[in-house]
């Protein structure tokens, strides 16, 4: 995913593209929500409007224009291990402000992540501390956005699809509105010292030779794999769910060297497999917590 927007990017307005991904994607979503709405005999109703829109603010016009902004000024492999912290992120959010428990294979695997990210940074040698530092502020709003939609589902009793749904057809609203204040001539000169916040375009950039890569992006990579992700999560649980966060990190950096050519350094190998090991015990934990709870 990371590969396919950072060359996007090269054709659009970073904050366009997640505009553009984020509504086509709630929009390829939309049948199978309302179809599960009517399953259900669900309506929806202003206190699930406000969780939608607290939720889509959180991931589109948040966490994923971060996304979006540090993947263009840095490596895309380097953002993709970032990301795949988040469920980490996650945790540490429930605990410190929602008073979530935490076992044992979680504070371990909580450590070994941070450790293996700051190999990976290595804070001793920045090349681009911006770069990290938007995609670590990715990273921990998406596991604020994880939270939020974990707690909004049970309220409302919502599945994690429609969530989704609605929550990127929310959050795509909702940055448009932004996107079109930067029209707002006194916004717009204001803003005309920072390159990409002023007069944000909404669909410039579309041809015949950029639709099959915006239509990846999108349908693909943004509404039906989030979409999967969510049905596999109501089906099999989150450790199954969150198997795909324990292989980003490590398949990132090799499509990187294939596709744009970007070398993989001692250091990221090195923090790739401590995260992965804090990633193993956390399923590990997750699986051995679920059995004994069944055998209760």
């Amino acid at each position: 995913m990371e590969i396919a927007l950072k060359i996007a990017g090269s054709s659009f307005n970073p904050i366009e593209l997640n505009f553009i991904r984020f509504l086509l994607g709630g929009l390829v979503l939309l049948p199978f929500a309302i179809l599960k709405l009517h399953k259900d005999h669900r309506k929806l109703g202003w206190r699930e409007i406000r969780a939608f829109a607290l939720t889509g603010f959180t991931c589109v016009v948040v966490s994923m224009t971060l996304y979006q902004l540090a993947i263009q000024v840095t490596e895309p492999a380097i953002i993709a291990i970032l990301l795949s912290a988040n469920p980490v992120f996650g945790m540490l959010i429930g605990l410190v402000f929602m008073g979530e428990k935490m076992s044992r294979t979680n504070t371990i695997a909580i450590l070994l992540t941070i450790v293996g990210l700051l190999v990976i940074i290595n804070p001793f040698k920045l090349t681009n501390p911006l770069g990290i530092a938007l995609g670590l502020l990715c990273s921990i709003t998406f596991g604020l956005y994880g939270v939020f939609t974990r707690v909004s589902s049970n309220k409302l009793s919502l599945g994690g699809l429609t969530m989704t749904c609605f929550s990127f057809i929310a959050g795509a609203f909702e940055l448009a509105i932004l996107m079109g204040l930067s029209h707002v001539t006194p916004l717009s000169k204001a803003l005309k010292g920072m390159p990409g916040f002023s007069n944000i375009p909404f669909f410039a950039g579309i041809n015949l030779h950029t639709l099959p890569l915006i239509a990846y992006i999108s349908f693909l990579v943004t509404g039906l794999a989030f979409g999967l992700y969510f049905i596999v999560m109501d089906e099999a649980g989150i450790p199954v769910a969150s198997l795909i966060f324990f292989i980003k990190p490590a398949l990132a950096p090799v499509l990187a060297l294939l596709v744009l050519a970007e070398p993989i350094y001692v250091n990221t190998v090195v923090g790739i497999i401590i995260i992965l090991l804090g990633s193993v015990i956390t399923l590990m934990g997750e699986r051995i917590a679920l059995s004994m709870s069944r055998r209760k």
